[in-house]
């Protein structure tokens, strides 16, 4: 019996109402940086053995060694197929000679709909510079 005479019937599916949300919120973001971060990972796996293939190949085969690298690295992933930047340092006459990959990639996040004001989708990128390798 309630000394008071006042019932408190529906407070457990009020509390359920209002707390739901804001579970569902906390999950789904959870697991959404959990994907962006597998993805950026990716990327940056990705840049490193295209880095590395181009360090080794011979200046005149560089880029397309890292491209194909790349590619088959993103394509394993279920990445769309990414353009390994051609502007990548690979001369031979700076002191230290650098290979340097950047690739990016355009992360469309799946919850958009559920927060207003987050956008659709947002850049990651995956970077690596290696020493070129003396012939």
């Amino acid at each position: 019996m309630n000394p008071t005479g006042k019932t408190k019937r529906g407070q457990a599916l009020v509390e359920f109402a209002l707390l739901v949300p804001i579970m569902l919120l906390l999950v789904l973001g959870i697991a959404e940086f959990g994907r962006a971060w597998m993805t950026e990972n990716i990327l940056t796996g990705a840049a490193r053995e295209a880095v590395r293939a181009a360090a080794v190949e011979t200046q005149a085969n560089a880029y397309n060694s890292a491209k194909t690298i790349a590619d088959a690295v993103l394509a394993s992933a279920g990445i769309p197929l990414v353009m390994v930047p051609s502007d990548f340092d690979d001369s031979v006459n700076s002191p230290v000679p650098e290979v340097s990959v950047s690739i990016t990639y355009n992360y469309s996040i799946v919850v958009t709909g559920f927060i207003p004001g987050l956008p659709a989708s947002f850049p990651l990128t995956g970077t690596a510079t290696m020493r070129r390798e003396r012939y």
